[in-house]
């Protein structure tokens, strides 16, 4: 079975990208990343990709904050389907994807949310999660579509939510949880398991 081509983007340190990387190092996933995409110059992300030899590309986006314009998106589309990818995982992008991006990878684009969705979409869940008072909340891994955390679930983790947390402890912990989930289903894809 051919190794799965993925492109990872994220704007923020590349935690769940570094969880991924250590799977692939230590055997657990045949999958090979074959560029790094970030709309933050200078992103944990894009450092560790250049760090490996990856290629990365630095999504430049003046006009809005949470999502591309369409000819930025368009031009990443592009970039993406270069580059052989047949996967896009996110990990930690902060903008909204649509229909560029969405038509040349469909059912091919994942992300991961630090809540048990459908509860919780969009900015610091963790933090709903403390204000709402349940008991678990946890991550999902599901497919993107056009909305905000709104697509089909493929993967749950739960994680408790203890007397005493603070924002910090507890999104820690669903950190924990997400990179062992992310690579596992990461995993999946490789295996041709989800198609």
């Amino acid at each position: 079975m051919p190794v799965l081509k993925i492109a990872v983007l994220g704007s923020g340190k590349g935690s769940n990208f570094r969880a991924i990387l250590d799977c692939i190092r230590s055997g657990q996933l045949r999958v090979r990343p074959v560029l790094a995409a970030s709309d933050v110059q200078g992103s944990g992300i894009l450092r560790l990709a250049d760090d490996l030899g990856i290629d990365t590309e630095f999504v430049e986006e003046k006009k809005f904050r949470t999502r591309l314009s369409e000819d930025v998106e368009a031009r990443l589309a592009e970039r993406l389907v270069a580059s052989g990818a047949e996967l896009v995982v996110l990990a930690g992008w902060m903008r909204m994807l649509r229909e560029p991006l969405l038509a040349a990878f469909p059912r091919r684009i994942i992300n991961i949310h630090p809540s048990l969705l459908p509860a919780f979409p969009g900015l610091e869940a963790w933090k709903q999660a403390l204000a709402a008072g349940v008991a678990q909340t946890g991550c999902t891994v599901h497919f993107v579509d056009g909305g905000m955390d709104t697509g089909e679930v493929i993967a749950q983790s739960e994680v408790p939510v203890l007397p005493g947390d603070s924002a910090e402890t507890l999104h820690a912990r669903i950190q924990e949880a997400e990179h062992a989930l992310y690579p596992e289903v990461v995993g999946r894809f490789a295996r041709r398991e989800i198609l």
